[in-house]
């Protein structure tokens, strides 16, 4: 059995994700989302979809966005 990264259970269906040169080892899809989906650069909450990025700048969405002063960041066209 294989041990998760993130929680530290030891389980036989584990499976991998590799980015950037770096593989960790998960036991579901919410222990991954923890370890490894980014963060909004302003309210801080894992963003789970597509996100809004400005320059190298990651939000949840484009309000988030506006508040953290990229005022042409738009949800819809």
């Amino acid at each position: 059995m294989t041990t998760c990264d993130t929680c530290g259970n030891s389980y036989e269906n584990t499976f991998t994700i590799t980015r950037e040169g770096q593989t960790k080892t998960f036991d579901s899809f919410e222990c991954a989302v923890h370890l490894m989906a980014p963060t909004c650069s302003h309210c801080g909450c894992r963003i789970l979809g597509h996100g809004v990025q400005s320059g190298t700048t990651m939000f949840c969405c484009a309000h988030c966005a506006r508040e953290a002063g990229h005022e042409q960041a738009s949800d819809r066209a």
